[in-house]
């Protein structure tokens, strides 16, 4: 058991939790919440998201059948070199936490309740902590147009997809509140 620490006016309790998983659409603000969880929780937490495992890919499996591509209204398509890849980024994060370390993991759960069932999998064993990252289509849209790294569209089309059939532990909304405060509501909730 870790001992918690003062950050602020908010009292960290112990953590045992070992990977916290935040779902989300695209710009939901799930980085934002993970870079305020590594803030204010007890030891080193690694981020990692699915865009640090895009950019880690060869430039030839993005806009491909066989990796991954964009469509005009902001659907995703993933082929099997990219389901591939995405079994061995999860099998990989979760080695890192048998390993010793604790990780935020930034996700965008495309097929809902199976996509969390491929990290159950791998994860079985950890004390895993699933956090719904939801908000209003409408306001991650205009997050994503200010952001300007999205296809228009990736936003709204995922903010309610993303979370059929998954099932939390916690669930913040950023439509109306900040990442600091989502977070505080998470570490509340580890145990």
């Amino acid at each position: 058991m870790r001992f918690g620490h003062r950050h602020g006016d908010l009292r960290v309790t112990p953590v045992m939790t070992q990977l916290i998983v935040l779902n989300g659409g695209s710009s939901s603000g799930k980085s934002g919440i993970a870079r305020c969880l590594q803030a204010i929780l007890p030891d080193a937490w690694l981020t990692l998201g699915v865009d640090t495992m895009i950019e880690a890919m060869p430039a030839a499996m993005r806009d491909s059948d066989a990796g991954i591509k964009f469509g005009p209204s902001g659907e995703v398509i993933v082929g099997p070199e990219y389901m591939t890849l995405d079994a061995a980024w999860i099998h990989g994060v979760v080695a890192m936490v048998h390993a010793g370390a604790r990780v935020i993991v930034d996700e965008v759960f495309l097929g809902g309740a199976a996509s969390q069932k491929r990290w159950q999998r791998a994860a079985d064993g950890l004390h895993v902590v699933w956090v719904a990252v939801r908000c209003e289509g409408a306001v991650a849209a205009g997050r994503e147009v200010a952001r300007g790294d999205r296809v228009n569209g990736m936003a709204e089309s995922q903010a309610d997809l993303v979370h059929h059939g998954v099932h939390y532990d916690v669930e913040v909304d950023t439509t109306h509140t900040e990442a600091m405060e989502c977070a505080r509501a998470i570490a509340a909730r580890l145990a």
